[in-house]
């Protein structure tokens, strides 16, 4: 006999653009309902793996050239990184 011990999961668990959306000032937010449920955590990691986290990681990538933090060349490369860790994922 086999003990289910796997949680139910909310339907909202680990979609991106629903537990890490963007904001009135285009910046990613967790929802208020989200910091309080309890799989917060577990949810956002699942949210941040595959092709949500890499899309995260360009639109930070962006911010930080736009704002001269970094430069031509390191923000080609990464997106290169990116670009082919996108490929991988598909």
């Amino acid at each position: 006999m086999t003990i289910n011990t796997e949680k139910k999961l909310p339907d909202c668990f680990g979609i991106l653009d629903i537990v890490f959306p963007k904001g009135k000032d285009n910046l990613r937010h967790s929802p208020e309902s989200c910091l309080e449920c309890t799989l917060k955590t577990e949810c956002l990691k699942k949210a941040m793996q595959g092709e949500g986290g890499v899309k995260i990681k360009e639109e930070s990538l962006e911010r930080a050239y736009q704002s001269g933090v970094i430069g031509f060349f390191e923000r080609w490369s990464k997106k290169k990184y990116l670009t082919n860790k996108m490929k991988q994922i598909k």
